[in-house]
């Protein structure tokens, strides 16, 4: 796989932050958010709103079930997107993440298997849901910012469509400390479809903060990994000053795992060819 010289400079400095998204955590078998519109379907008795888009129908149940919803809800989103059977020790995608050791990562997962990860090497790191979660990070921890929140704590998950438009504007402490991330760092997004409006919009608004903020010269690259080639995407994402990684597997989570597996290498030995670290 061909890797940017100038992303596997930035991990081997420590300079990059990674974004990662339900990629990585499809990467353990778990699955995506189209069982949560089952679940919402089943709960609310309705039959024909499989095309809408979950944060709609959640936010639907939630107006319908109050309280009481709100925590049968996030109980059952734990307990799917946590099964007990899940080696994280085990997990190759995981591991190479912990190996290309980010001093921050972002994550719009609400589960909690990158700290499992964590934990599971005795790698120190800081998981950060609110603001006054920022001042307690160690010299020495990787930052693992929820982005999205976090089940431990159900009142900062983003999930229904008002929680998303209020995120859009990034004025949240969270969204702050993004732009002041995105202006000083390189920015590693995986795990994501390019068809996400989300994501989209938000590498539509980085683009705009650099384009107010700092001469187009000076600007730290940033980076997405595809799991498909997408050429349309692709001069998209180009026009908006990302660069993207093709990892063409056939499967997304053969992808993610050996385009990680090649950055372990390619910034072991200081070379963006394509070298083996593990079997």
């Amino acid at each position: 796989m061909n890797l940017p010289e100038s992303l596997v400079a930035a991990v081997r400095n420590r300079q990059a932050i990674l974004f990662a998204g339900a990629g990585l955590s499809c990467n353990l078998g778990l699955p995506l958010f189209d069982v949560l519109t089952a679940y919402l379907d089943e709960q609310l008795g309705l039959r024909s709103s499989r095309d809408v888009e979950y944060p709609i129908l959640a936010e639907y149940y939630l107006l319908q079930t109050q309280a009481s919803g709100e925590r049968r809800l996030f109980e059952w989103m734990k307990q799917t997107w946590h099964p007990a059977n899940i080696d994280i020790a085990a997990s190759k995608a995981h591991n190479y993440i912990l190996d290309l050791d980010f001093p921050i990562i972002y994550t719009t997962n609400y589960d909690s298997w990158l700290e499992c990860a964590f934990d599971a090497r005795r790698k120190p790191y800081r998981k950060i849901i609110a603001v006054t979660d920022l001042a307690e990070t160690g010299r020495h921890e990787t930052e693992i910012i929820k982005f999205h929140g976090d089940f431990d704590d159900p009142s900062s998950i983003v999930l229904t469509e008002s929680s998303f438009l209020r995120r859009m504007a990034l004025e949240h402490p969270l969204d702050i400390r993004l732009r002041a991330d995105s202006l000083a760092k390189p920015i590693l997004f995986v795990g994501y479809s390019i068809s996400d409006p989300n994501i989209r919009y938000l590498l539509f608004k980085l683009q705009q903060l650099w384009a107010q903020h700092s001469e187009a010269g000076r600007k730290p690259n940033s980076y997405v990994l595809m799991v498909e080639r997408n050429e349309l995407q692709e001069r998209l994402l180009l026009g908006r000053g990302v660069e993207p990684i093709v990892a063409e597997e056939g499967d997304a989570s053969a992808g993610l795992t050996s385009f990680f597996r090649d950055l372990v290498a390619a910034a072991r030995t200081g070379s963006s060819a394509l070298q083996l670290v593990r079997s």
